[in-house]
C-alpha cells in the first residue's frame, strides 16, 4: 500500500540532499532522459528573424523544384539544389501571442503562449543535446535565452557567450592554471550525488506504486545523465581547447550587420573544430543599421504599413541577412570532413515565429539549407489552414538519426525531404 508524500520531500545523506520528482504521489511525472547509441556527427544551426522577412520578397509564387526565386532567394541561388523553402508551415496555438511573444515556442512547438498558465517544453535542440552533447567539449551553444529551453521549460543560454569576443574565448582561449583547476573543483563538487542517497532512495521506492517507480527510475537516470554530464565536462576541461589562425574578434556592438558576420564565422570555427555541434541565435537589426541607403530602424521598417520606401529600405535589410547567410554556406561547402562538406553535415534552420513584422503568427517563413536532405524544391502547404512546423523538426530528429515519430505539436513529417 502506498501513502502520500509531500512535494518537498528530499533524500538526504553526508551533506547532500537531492530534491524528488512530481510523482503521481504528489502531481506529474519527470523528464525521463533519452537513450540509444552514439549518433553520427551531424551539426544543426537553428536561425531566428525577431522581426521576420518581407514575404513578398521571400516567398516564391512557383512551387515544386522548378519554382523560379524569390528576391531574397535569388542572394542564395548558388545553393538552389541545397536548400528547400516552406510556405505553409507554423506553429498551432500562438494567437494570444502576440507575434514578437511567438518566439519562445518557435523551437518547441508548445501552444498557448500568452495564456495564463503556459508552461513551455523543451526545445529541438535541447533534446538533440541530450543526445549528442557528450560528444564535444560543448554540448550546445545557445545565443539565444528564448529559442533554447530546457526539459522542464526554462530558457537557457550558453554563459558568457553574449559577445562574438567572448564566445571565442570560450571556444578557443584556455584559462590560466588557477581558473582551470577552480573549474575543476567546481565539477567534482557536483558529481556523486545518487551514491550519497541510495540507501534512502531504495527505502522510498518500497513505498511507492508500480508507477510511480518506473518514474523514480527515471528521475535517477536523468541525476545519473547530469552526472555523467558533470564527468565529461572535467575531462574536456583537462584538455586544451583547438588552436586556430583566426585572431579573436574585435566586437561591434552598434553594428547589428557586422555581429552578425562575426557570429556565423564563429559558427563555423566551431564546427570545424568540432567544439560543439548545436547553434541557435536569434539575429535583428535593432536600431538604424550602417547600410547603405537605410535612414529608418529595422523595427519601423518591418511595421511598414506598405510604404514604398519603408518597404525598399527593408529590402536592404533584408538582403543584407540573406548575403550573410550565403557567406556562412558557403564556408561550410567550402569545409571538408571524413570525404564530405560540413554543409552536408549541417541542417541550417532559418525562419521567424512571425510572417512578417505585422505581429501575424501563421505561414512562417521558413528554410531548411544542408544536412543531405532532397532540396532544390519549395514545398508549399495550405496557407490558412497550415501544417505545423514540427512536422519538419520530426525530420530533422530523424536525419539526426533519434528515434523520433513526435515533437511539440507535430501531427507527422514532411513528406517531401
Amino acid at each position: 500500500m502506498t501513502r502520500a508524500l509531500s512535494r518537498r520531500t528530499f533524500l538526504r545523506g553526508a551533506g547532500v540532499a537531492l530534491a524528488l520528482p512530481w510523482l503521481d504521489a504528489m502531481t506529474p511525472p519527470g523528464y525521463a532522459s533519452p537513450r540509444g547509441p552514439a549518433l553520427p556527427r551531424r551539426r544543426m544551426v537553428a536561425l531566428c528573424y525577431d522581426l521576420s522577412l518581407h514575404p513578398d520578397n521571400f516567398f516564391p509564387t512557383e512551387t515544386g523544384p522548378n519554382y523560379k526565386l524569390s528576391p531574397y532567394l535569388e542572394i542564395l541561388k548558388d545553393f538552389r539544389n541545397e536548400f528547400t523553402v516552406f510556405s505553409g508551415l507554423s506553429n498551432p496555438g500562438m494567437e494570444s501571442a502576440g507575434g514578437h511573444g511567438a518566439d519562445v515556442a518557435f523551437l518547441t512547438g508548445a501552444q498557448g503562449v500568452g495564456r495564463a498558465g503556459f508552461r513551455n517544453t523543451i526545445s529541438l535542440d535541447q533534446l538533440v543535446a541530450r543526445r549528442i552533447g557528450a560528444q564535444t567539449r560543448f554540448p550546445y551553444i545557445s545565443l539565444s535565452s528564448t529559442l533554447s529551453v530546457s526539459p522542464n521549460g526554462v530558457g537557457v543560454a550558453t554563459t558568457a557567450a553574449n559577445t562574438p569576443s567572448r564566445l571565442y574565448a570560450q571556444l578557443f582561449l584556455d584559462g590560466t592554471p588557477q581558473e582551470v583547476q577552480t573549474q575543476a573543483r567546481r565539477l567534482q563538487q557536483g558529481r556523486s550525488v545518487l551514491d550519497v542517497v541510495r540507501d534512502q532512495a531504495r527505502s522510498l521506492e518500497r513505498q511507492l506504486g508500480a508507477g510511480d517507480r518506473d518514474k523514480l527510475d527515471e528521475y535517477f537516470d536523468a541525476v545519473r545523465d547530469v552526472e555523467q554530464r558533470l564527468t565529461t565536462a572535467q575531462e574536456w576541461q583537462r584538455r586544451p581547447k583547438p588552436r586556430v589562425s583566426v585572431p579573436p574578434p574585435k566586437d561591434t556592438p552598434s553594428n547589428g550587420s557586422s555581429t552578425m558576420r562575426l557570429y556565423y564565422d564563429l559558427m563555423h570555427l566551431a564546427f570545424q573544430t568540432d567544439s560543439t555541434r548545436l547553434f541557435t541565435k536569434m539575429f535583428v537589426h535593432w536600431g538604424i543599421p550602417p547600410l547603405e541607403g537605410v535612414t529608418y530602424d529595422h523595427h519601423n521598417l518591418s511595421h511598414n504599413g506598405m510604404d514604398p520606401e519603408k518597404i525598399r529600405q527593408l529590402a536592404i535589410v533584408d538582403s543584407d541577412k540573406f548575403t550573410a547567410l550565403r557567406d556562412f554556406l558557403t564556408k561550410l561547402k567550402n569545409t571538408k570532413e571524413e570525404g564530405e562538406t560540413l554543409l552536408d553535415r549541417t541542417m541550417v534552420l532559418v525562419g521567424s515565429h512571425m510572417h512578417s513584422g505585422g505581429h501575424r503568427v501563421t505561414n512562417l517563413p521558413v528554410l531548411l539549407a544542408g544536412g543531405k536532405f532532397k532540396h532544390g524544391q519549395h514545398l508549399a502547404f495550405d496557407a490558412v489552414n497550415n501544417t505545423p512546423l514540427c512536422n519538419l523538426y520530426v525530420n530533422m530528429l530523424q536525419q539526426f538519426g533519434l528515434e523520433a515519430d513526435r515533437f511539440g505539436s507535430s501531427t507527422g513529417t514532411i513528406t517531401g525531404l
